[in-house]
């Protein structure tokens, strides 16, 4: 429509439509036509042929497409920008891993037969190769009607017919005007509900019955009209965005995001449910802009890795022009990068989601479904492999015994350093959310005074004496506290005692460092230094700054040739190409929670260690504790 302005001080009233309130239908809601793959529960597919895309993948796009009103108008109509975005849609969706893309409304100028069948002739270009939804705006139908209007030009092209044959439709309401889709993306279904200009109380109770149906799925909200915005992008809930908040959004914690169009200028607000949670309430809408916005889309990337949705609107038909031939005009508008058009939510997705679809952690592995072939020595803190866990915040007393579960007999004991206190080392149940045990210690190490607590082998283990001149695999998962407070610099996670100086190395910086030793520097990069058993090197493997806070997996994997560091699953860029076989351990303990250097422990470790694994060859990053994709 063309820009119309909420009723406030200074600003032009609103051109409302009326609507009409049929009467509340019959407490068992029809759901509508349903795809056979829908009823039966079966997850939704990506689509066919060779427009894919991961549906399994953390990382996955939404594209919103606004009003086009303009390009189908009468005898001034070009669909060709639209075509356009259609076509990148698909030429895309791969690359930037296109679930779906949704219209919100406003399709055509005047909804008439030609401008309908028009529109509807170039959304070819996009069907069955990317599944959409489409719902009406008040220029595709009797402005002054609901979704009970019966037959339309926009009916006949765009109802529950046109949907029917994608996997990702779910049904329409009886009317054939509201209609909604699931989709499989980043692992899990997400529910589209794509709602009339103007909803009844039939098609409400439509919604509702959707909703009450898949409790479990996060959804996304599509209707025409739903919020307008000030010039500074601050979006407010118009009449009927109230309505939709008062009767189907505040109260169904599900819908995060509510998406419209429109109104211009876009904007966008976050308002809080009854639940107490945040749902994204945003207006999308270009028609203003040069060309009637040229098919202008958006793209909500998300991310649930990062924990983010990154916004980007722009217009595939300029963006395809030669950047040399391009009008000023079109090279102005081929990307909107203010703060309303290009921006980044940040949503922790698990616990927004927490209250109606709970993640449910990974159960425990037993120690049997995580001991590979070559596996030469297993600790993990729980009731399996220490004496006395299950009590967290409990002191583990020097003496007390983590057995290797290997069945090796590479037992560690607890030891005190200098003159700790006896709560220099805790049990707890903190735990990475792919570590096998759920368990681990809380080590209270430092320096000024040093102090802190260390396990480790006995004199005769059979771990002191290996070389793993074949290769090796050691695995551990640390946490570093948040803050992260006081002097750790340079402190060990783990290591074997015995200097190199004593194993004939004389090339490394210090003959006094130990032969192997895994440690934090004073910028919580992570280094692993290793003394080969064969070669007279100190080839050393040197991490990113670690995060607080957060449990990260350590892999160190070598081949018999060459070391390489992963964290959590990545290789990391400073790995050696310096050739290393084996370890030149000399016979003496290996240690958890420290190292020691020139014969002596100073500090010990500040954080959590949980379980640990070191494996007589390397294995690949799918075989690590916490496997990677």
């Amino acid at each position: 429509m063309s820009r119309t302005s909420h009723p406030g001080p200074g600003r032009r009233s609103l051109l409302q439509a009326a609507l009409t309130v049929p009467a509340v239908g019959a407490a068992g809601t029809v759901l509508g036509t349903q795809s056979a793959q829908a009823a039966t529960g079966q997850p939704s597919t990506a689509g066919s042929g060779t427009h894919r895309f991961d549906t399994e993948s953390p990382r996955f796009a939404l594209a919103v497409l606004p009003d086009t009103q303009y390009l189908f108008d009468a005898d001034s109509a070009d669909p060709e920008p639209l075509k356009e975005t259609f076509h990148y849609l698909v030429a895309q969706r791969q690359e930037a891993n296109i679930a779906f893309m949704t219209h919100l409304g406003d399709v055509t100028e005047h909804g008439s037969e030609e401008e309908i069948d028009l529109a509807a002739d170039t959304f070819r270009t996009i069907h069955g190769k990317v599944p959409y939804s489409v719902l009406a705006g008040n220029h595709d139908i009797n402005s002054g009607t609901d979704d009970q209007r019966g037959d339309t030009a926009y009916l006949r092209a765009f109802g529950p017919q046109r949907f029917t044959s994608m996997p990702t439709f779910g049904g329409a309401s009886p009317d054939g005007y509201n209609s909604y889709h699931v989709l499989r993306a980043a692992g899990r279904e997400w529910l589209v509900l794509a709602l009339d200009w103007r909803a009844s109380e039939k098609g409400l109770a439509w919604a509702q019955g959707v909703l009450d149906t898949h409790p479990t799925l996060p959804v996304i909200l599509t209707t025409h009209d739903i919020a307008w915005a000030e010039d500074n992008g601050q979006a407010h809930l118009s009449d009927n965005g109230q309505l939709l908040w008062d009767r189907i959004i505040r109260g169904n914690d599900q819908i995060f995001m509510a998406l419209g169009g429109h109104y211009w200028p876009p904007g966008r607000t976050v308002l809080t449910n009854d639940a107490g949670h945040d749902v994204h309430v945003h207006i999308t809408n270009y028609q203003d802009r040069y060309y009637g916005g040229a098919g202008m889309v958006r793209l909500y990337s998300f991310d649930l890795v990062r924990q983010v949705v990154d916004v980007e609107t722009f217009s595939p038909w300029f963006l395809a022009r030669d950047p040399e031939k391009r009008t000023p005009l079109e090279a102005e508008t081929i990307e909107l990068t203010g703060p309303v058009d290009r921006f980044s939510l940040d949503i922790d997705f698990a616990d927004r989601f927490r209250a109606f679809a709970p993640v449910v952690p990974p159960a425990p592995r037993p120690a049997s479904r995580v001991m590979p072939r070559g596996t030469v020595a297993y600790w993990r803190f729980d009731s399996s492999g220490l004496a006395g866990a299950g009590t967290a915040g409990t002191a583990v007393a020097a003496g007390t015994v983590a057995r290797d579960l290997s069945g090796h007999g590479n037992d560690l004991r607890v030891q005190l350093l200098h003159d700790s206190p006896s709560k220099a080392l805790t049990w707890s149940g903190d735990h990475h959310t792919e570590q096998p045990a759920h368990a681990s210690l809380r080590f209270d190490g430092g320096k000024s005074p040093d102090r802190g607590a260390i396990l480790t082998t006995s004199a005769q283990a059979p771990l002191n004496s290996l070389t793993f001149t074949s290769g090796f695999t050691i695995e551990t998962f640390i946490k570093l506290p948040e803050p992260f407070e006081g002097d750790h610099a340079w402190m060990g996670i783990l290591s074997w005692e015995g200097r190199n100086g004593d194993a004939g190395k004389t090339t490394g910086w210090s003959t006094e460092e130990p032969t192997c030793s895994l440690n934090v520097t004073p910028e919580r990069f992570l280094q692993f230094v290793l003394y080969p058993h064969v070669q007279d090197a100190d080839p050393t493997s040197w991490s990113h700054a670690l995060p607080v806070g957060r449990w990260t997996h350590i892999a160190v994997v070598n081949n018999g040739h060459r070391t390489v560091m992963y964290v959590d699953g990545s290789k990391i860029a400073r790995n050696p190409t310096r050739s290393a076989t084996g370890i030149a351990t000399l016979g003496k303990p290996f240690v958890i929670g420290g190292t020691q250097f020139a014969e002596q422990f100073d500090q010990g470790f500040y954080g959590w260690i949980g379980d640990t694994r070191i494996v007589n060859r390397a294995l690949a990053p799918k075989d690590f504790m916490a496997p990677s994709a």
